[in-house]
């Protein structure tokens, strides 16, 4: 046997002692692949993460089954080898745990060689974990702020209405008239106040996760927003009929109030103007569903642009003023709450928005088919 087969025969055993010692005291997963990417060692927590046994020991890297969910993993063993850099990757396993996977290079010092890599496997499961919670909050409080500032513009568009309207009726010495706009004009202060108030608790639920479904009166809340529009619906000549058969719906106060205002605003700011404008609500059970809808006889939406009128600012009718975001940020609060939106439309005849809230209880059914808002 020659003097080199001798040194390599050493060097080798030295390695697998050295290797050996330091594995068996490891407290994390790690595995050594050699250079020609056989899998030498590796440390007991392994095993558990990634279904290693001994047998495995000897064998190429490629034929170990691992549950990890990394196409490209043995190409970055290769291009550590290669190169002598580190490799650094978030990875999934099949488990539905996050590592973060180390590939290093072992350098064989005394020959001054690449003698394979050391791959470690940190779990990072909580902070991933924790990242896709504070992404989910910061979500929803974008939307929140969308939402805000888009329902903030029909209050302040009819403050300045009736701001006009006072002005007149001080000039026409109309003493009867001006104290009624003024009543109004504490109605909506207040409305915005209230609105504030429960966007602020909204936000501060989901920061500390305690947000609570309750049981809403869907046909108060249209009630409400109704009232609030009721300067654009006296002075448009709207009629709105109702056909409410059930009432309740499990979804958070504010949000609810935001879709059914965008649904209706939108009602009202895409009205054919060579027609009256008439607004059908309504609602019904279907399965485990409560149906909201929205029909109007409007402007109407051609079906190549149907699906498009959910996303991020989007603005079909660019005669018409809006930000885009209405329907995006309905589709939204809808969607994270188990429910879904639906459009149904032809263009110069009018749209139909079907929103499905889930997880409706039992309650009394109504019969108030036919009522009519025209003042």
């Amino acid at each position: 046997m020659s003097k080199q087969i001798k040194e390599d025969i050493s060097s080798l055993r030295k390695l697998d002692f050295d290797l050996a010692n330091y594995f068996s005291n490891t407290i994390i997963p790690q595995l050594f692949v050699d250079a020609d990417m056989i899998l030498r060692i590796f440390t007991p927590p392994a095993m558990e993460q990634f279904s290693l046994s001994y047998d495995d020991i000897g064998k190429n890297i490629k034929h170990v089954e691992d549950n990890i969910r990394y196409p490209t993993f043995l190409n970055n063993i290769q291009e550590v080898m290669t190169t002598s850099e580190i490799f650094e990757k978030e990875i999934q396993t099949t488990d539905g745990n996050w590592f973060q996977m180390n590939i290093l290079p072992y350098v064989d010092h005394d020959r001054n060689e690449i003698n394979g890599v050391i791959i470690t496997f940190v779990n990072i499961t909580i902070r991933m974990k924790a990242i896709k919670e504070l992404e989910k909050i910061n979500a929803k409080h974008n939307v929140l702020m969308f939402a805000l500032s888009h329902d903030m513009k029909q209050p302040i568009s009819t403050i300045k209405l009736i701001s006009t309207g006072l002005l007149e009726t001080y000039k026409r010495q109309d003493s009867e008239k001006f104290h009624a706009m003024i009543k109004r004009l504490q109605t909506m202060s207040d409305g915005i106040n209230t609105m504030l108030d429960e966007f602020t608790e909204d936000g501060e639920a989901n920061l500390q996760k305690k947000v609570e479904l309750k049981q809403q009166n869907i046909i108060r809340l249209c009630g409400n927003i109704l009232n609030a529009l009721r300067e654009e619906i006296v002075k448009g000549n709207i009629k709105v009929l109702k056909d409410f058969k059930t009432q309740k719906v499990i979804f958070p106060k504010n949000t609810l109030r935001s879709v059914i205002y965008n649904l209706i605003h939108n009602a009202i700011k895409y009205q054919d103007p060579d027609r009256n404008l008439v607004i059908k609500l309504k609602t019904y059970k279907i399965r485990d569903f409560v149906i909201f809808s929205v029909e109007d006889n409007g402007l109407g939406v051609a079906e190549e642009h149907q699906e498009m009128v959910f996303e991020k600012k989007t603005r079909i009718n660019r005669e018409i003023e809006g930000t885009g975001m209405g329907l995006y940020v309905v589709k939204k609060m809808i969607e994270a709450h188990g429910g879904k939106i639906e459009l149904k439309s032809t263009l110069g005849e009018g749209s139909e928005f079907k929103v499905f809230f889930k997880n409706e209880t039992e309650e009394k059914e109504l019969t108030s088919a036919g009522e009519t808002l025209t003042d």
